[in-house]
């Protein structure tokens, strides 16, 4: 049954930091701020980015069932636009749009309206805007029915966005943990539901940006998709049910400790890929002195599929040079050569492995 619920003042927010969800904030912030010091400690943060978003990005783009393998992500590349399916292209798109986001943040310090509207437009490949025109409806996909309708009309949808962009950019002076306001601001944005697609995902990059915007995270590696889409009905009755009853607790824990959880599990991933990184550098330097370089090195974690073009240019070396390089990284067990279509790549193997779990 369709729920009734009038969108809220989210600066009129009382009550809702219980004793629970305040519990559930300290052990997560603890969990973020582990992570947080991990990655301080890679020698070179830069090298996550070409692999962490697209793992959110797949995982937040399986909750719209648009679904992609780990091998025809990896084969892909946005810059020179070469995709292996559809579908691997929608999720690139999606991690272009993760890192689209980021350096907005880190020029402005802000998560504007502006910026939305570009997340959305990256990652639907138009530029539609918000909804126009009346009809949407979200409807349970088991049964069928209509179980909320967002606002209809446009200038409904702008006021509310605008004042979602204030309490997102200017409520310091409202008393709540900025992990609780960021379950609040996905709640609110999702029953806006702006846009006519692409809701969804853009709602859990703004989660990602909000915690680097407020210093809680200063990259955006955290897996949050995953643990939605492992929790995916617990995920919607929650958002459901502060619609019916109004009642925040439920909903804020779920996504306070969907924080915790993926940030353990994060810290696990990058300690791994850390580890991993440390063992192939101490293999071609004590194997290969002549071959290492930092930007192999680099190379080689930024591209889990890496190709000769792509070591060239991060090495500044001619293609004959780059593939000698792999060749002979080959015969060290640290890459494997495949053919995936026509083209060959250079595959970390152990890398891909602990992606892929």
């Amino acid at each position: 049954m369709e729920g009734q619920y009038s969108i809220p003042d989210l600066f009129s927010l009382s009550g809702i930091e219980t004793n629970k969800v305040l519990k559930a904030c300290n052990s997560a912030h603890q969990a973020l701020g582990e992570l947080k010091g991990i990655v301080n400690t890679m020698p070179n943060q830069g090298i996550l980015l070409g692999t962490l978003p697209l793992q959110e990005a797949k995982d937040s783009s399986e909750i719209e069932n648009i679904i992609t393998t780990q091998d025809d992500m990896y084969s892909s590349n946005y810059q020179t636009q070469q995709f292996a399916s559809i579908s691997a292209k929608e999720v690139h798109q999606y991690a272009h749009a993760i890192n689209y986001g980021f350096q907005k943040i880190k020029e402005h310090q802000l998560i504007t309206l502006s910026t939305i509207k570009e997340i959305q437009q990256i990652l639907v490949n138009n530029d539609a805007g918000f909804r126009s025109q009346t009809g949407t409806k979200l409807i349970n996909q088991s049964t069928g029915r209509s179980v909320y309708t967002p606002p209809q009309n446009n200038d409904d949808i702008l006021k509310h966005m605008s004042a979602l962009e204030r309490f997102i950019n200017d409520s310091d002076d409202i008393d709540l943990d900025p992990l609780v306001k960021m379950s609040i601001i996905h709640h609110q944005f999702e029953s806006i539901h702006p846009f006519y697609d692409g809701n969804g995902r853009t709602g859990r990059i703004v989660n990602i940006l909000y915690l680097i915007q407020q210093g809680l995270l200063d990259t955006p590696i955290l897996y949050l998709s995953r643990y939605i889409n492992q929790n995916k009905g617990e995920y919607y009755k929650c958002i459901q049910n502060v619609r019916e009853t109004q009642n925040w607790e439920d909903w804020l824990i779920f996504m306070i400790k969907g924080i915790e959880q993926t940030s353990k599990q994060t810290i696990m991933l990058v300690t791994e890929i850390k580890n991993l990184m440390t063992h192939h550098k101490q293999i071609i330097k004590t194997k290969a002195p002549k071959l290492y370089s930092h930007e192999l090195l680099n190379n080689l974690y930024k591209y889990p599929y890496t190709k000769v073009e792509f070591v060239a240019e991060d090495c500044g070396v001619s293609p004959s040079t780059a593939l000698r390089k792999l060749s002979d990284l080959i015969e060290l067990n640290i890459v494997k050569q495949i053919k995936y279509g026509r083209e060959s790549f250079y595959v970390n193997t152990e890398l891909f492995n602990i992606l892929s779990q």
